[in-house]
């Protein structure tokens, strides 16, 4: 039988996949350090395994070359932005990987930011704290034009639970899906037009060469100066500097940001002002999706 290890500290201590895993792997490996793999931890763990369960941990040409036995990853999770896809072609080690997973989840936290934002909510919250009663004034989500760059599993979940809700809906893709957009009337658009038009920006894309800083400063000129911005994807899309100058300058009324370029984020001003909404890229951390995501990596390692 194959030997397979898990790094993932998620999954590891997840007692339900724990136990599903071990019924199909008895000898199967867990992270159980609490730490993330990374470099000489990831090799040392990974080093005598044929199968592995992986989540963010990075694996590059520089990796696989120190893992001669291992022959397939199988992904918990949906991003690949940390995945080498060339580097295993070359080194022949097939990967596992189930889109979808999680778009529940993460589709209702943009819901969450768009309505906290709205309703300012960064603002008031920290306003109380400081021990100020003052009603802001927001918005309601109803009626609002909402973009939609990316309209992936993500976004068209995004468009489902928009659906009850009186709103304009605009989507921005590469490739789309026209014949959803057309049966859920959601409009195309190029991505300056869809920002200029829209209340709302969520932003459901991976992270590649061609989409870091897809939001600059150049984009946020063009947003409406009452808009909000929405990132539950991956950092990188957004230029953080040019997204504070944005909200220091009010050209940008608020952002929801669940995804940093650098993680944990060490810039005190994505995390202290007052009109961000920060969380600790939790989009897929619901138990529906950790088994979901879980049970999809299980059986991405065949048999």
């Amino acid at each position: 039988m194959s030997t397979v290890c898990v790094a993932s500290r998620s999954f590891s201590k997840h007692p339900v996949l724990r136990a599903e895993l071990t019924a199909r792997y008895p000898s199967a490996r867990f992270n159980d350090t609490g730490a993330t793999l990374k470099d000489e931890s990831l090799v040392s763990f990974l080093l005598d395994c044929e199968k592995a369960i992986l989540a963010l941990e990075v694996v590059d040409d520089t990796l696989l070359a120190r893992l001669p036995k291992l022959k397939l990853i199988s992904k918990f999770g949906v991003g690949l932005d940390s995945v080498d896809l060339k580097a295993l072609e070359r080194r022949k080690v097939k990967l596992s990987w189930t889109p979808g997973t999680n778009s529940r989840s993460v589709a209702e936290l943009a819901l969450m930011g768009a309505l906290a934002l709205l309703r300012r909510f960064p603002e008031t919250s920290q306003e109380l704290r400081d021990g100020t009663w003052r009603q802001l004034k927001g918005s309601t989500l109803t009626g609002k034009t909402v973009g939609l760059v990316g309209l992936g599993a993500v976004g068209r979940e995004f468009v489902s639970l928009l659906a009850p809700m009186t709103t304009r809906i605009l989507a921005h893709d590469m490739a789309p899906d026209r014949t959803f957009a057309e049966a859920r009337g959601v409009r195309l658009l190029p991505l300056v037009e869809l920002l200029r038009e829209s209340d709302v920006v969520s932003l459901h894309l991976p992270l590649t060469e061609q989409t870091k800083n897809l939001i600059d400063a150049s984009h946020l000129d063009v947003f409406k100066p009452t808009a909000v911005l929405i990132n539950t994807a991956r950092g990188g899309l957004v230029d953080e500097d040019a997204l504070i100058k944005a909200l220091d300058s009010e050209r940008l009324a608020g952002a929801f940001l669940d995804a940093f370029s650098s993680e944990p984020p060490s810039d005190p001003r994505l995390l202290n002002h007052p009109k961000i909404l920060a969380t600790p890229h939790v989009g897929g951390s619901t138990e529906e999706a950790i088994l979901a995501m879980g049970r999809a990596a299980i059986a991405g390692l065949g048999e």
